[in-house]
């Protein structure tokens, strides 16, 4: 029993480890929210656009910036509170939820918190009950 519960050890360790690196690649890639590809800004545009702010008075400044910090305050908000009503995004992170729950958890949640370990748990100890925790996360019916 102590060589298999060794074995089943380092085959987990083996796998993380190996998997590790695509997680970090999946995670650190910035991915667009809601910028359209047709409507991304081209070089000239961003170089005038960062010309016109620096132009602005320092006080006009301060004003945008606490503007702009507002706002993404409140979409980190809306995006905590489940408002995202992009069905995109919830078909991908069901597919993810499949192949990787614990990951579909997080990326669903924003943060490393309970649902997450539970998930991360679940999906080590006993596969289908680690995707069925996720499916329930994804699609908010926990």
């Amino acid at each position: 029993m102590k060589k298999l519960n060794t074995r089943l050890f380092a085959f987990l360790l083996l796998t993380l480890t190996i998997s590790s690196p695509v997680l970090a690649t999946v995670m650190v890639e910035p991915v667009p929210v809601s910028v359209p590809a047709s409507k991304e800004p081209t070089p000239e545009e961003v170089k005038a656009a960062l010309e016109s702010f620096k132009a602005l008075p320092r006080k006009e400044r301060k004003e945008r910036m606490r503007d702009a910090k507002k706002l993404m305050k409140e979409y980190r908000a809306d995006k905590r509170a489940g408002k995202s009503t992009d069905e995109t995004n919830q078909v991908l992170l069901a597919i993810l939820a499949i192949l990787l729950p614990p990951l579909a958890v997080y990326l669903k949640e924003g943060q490393i918190n309970g649902k997450f370990w539970l998930s991360l748990v679940l999906t080590l100890l006993f596969w289908i009950p680690g995707v069925v925790y996720a499916l329930l996360v994804v699609f908010d019916a926990i």
